[in-house]
């Protein structure tokens, strides 16, 4: 098993590691990690419209699990290349790449669960409802719950990622994942990659959002606070209890 500071001094390979894959493996990278969590998000609604919210919890988790057991690239869990950016082994211009990149596969991966999911009959009756008032109600979020809900989200994800780093056995480390993400979902807080597949699957359900209500009112605003969680909180957070500056 690993301690922190080891994770936090490992961050400067996988920083280097991460930003100089060819610009097309990334991408594809990011539709696979999209792909996961939108089947993540899936599960969840089934599970919890059928045996509640703690059921949908529970299944989360599937999503991010795959992702990080895969080595796919997801967003939110790229947050953490905010320690190699403080300690300057990657500049700005290869984070942004990676973030623009990965962003991107990463809508095109729950958009093609999310088009699966309706198209393919998955989302049906009770569930379908479920989907279009999910829907509708992450597009009505004010704009500070939404972005408090972001920065509360990406603070777990990027804890379960952390986490997961200090397990040495496959077991431990899908416990480590496990437990923050249910948390997150238990708490109703909001994963911008997430709502890649859950706003635009009620949308092709029937749900009352417009695309300017779903990128505006509560995409972006989750966005920025997933960075704000995952760079500021999480990242330079732990950077600075486990990997301070040399003076």
């Amino acid at each position: 098993m690993k301690t922190s500071k080891e994770v936090a001094a490992g961050y400067d390979a996988v920083g280097r590691t991460k930003t100089t894959l060819p610009l097309a493996k990334m991408f594809l990278f990011g539709i696979f990690a999209g792909a996961f969590i939108a089947l993540g998000a899936l599960g969840s609604q089934i599970a919890g419209t059928v045996a509640g919210r703690l059921a949908g919890a529970f299944v989360f988790p599937v999503g991010l699990t795959m992702v990080l057991l895969v080595g796919v690239e997801l967003f939110t869990g790229n947050c953490l290349l905010a320690i190699p950016l403080c300690n300057r082994t990657i500049t700005p211009a290869a984070l942004l790449r990676n973030w623009a990149v990965v962003y991107a596969g990463n809508f095109v991966g729950s958009l093609l669960v999310a088009l699966a999911a309706v198209y393919g009959g998955s989302l049906t009756g009770p569930v379908a409802a479920t989907a279009m008032a999910a829907a509708e109600a992450k597009a009505s979020l004010p704009v500070a719950q939404a972005l408090i809900r972001g920065v509360m989200c990406n603070v777990l994800v990027c804890l379960a990622v952390w986490m997961a780093s200090l397990a040495g056995e496959l077991a431990g480390k899908i416990m480590a994942l496990y437990l923050p993400t249910m948390l997150f979902v238990l708490c109703g807080f909001e994963h911008s990659v997430a709502n890649m597949y859950f706003i635009p699957a009620g949308m092709m359900l029937g749900a009352k959002v417009t695309v300017g209500q779903f990128l505006w009112n509560n995409l972006f605003f989750v966005t920025i606070g997933n960075i704000v969680g995952g760079a500021a909180v999480v990242g330079c957070g732990l950077r600075a209890l486990y990997a301070p500056p040399s003076r």
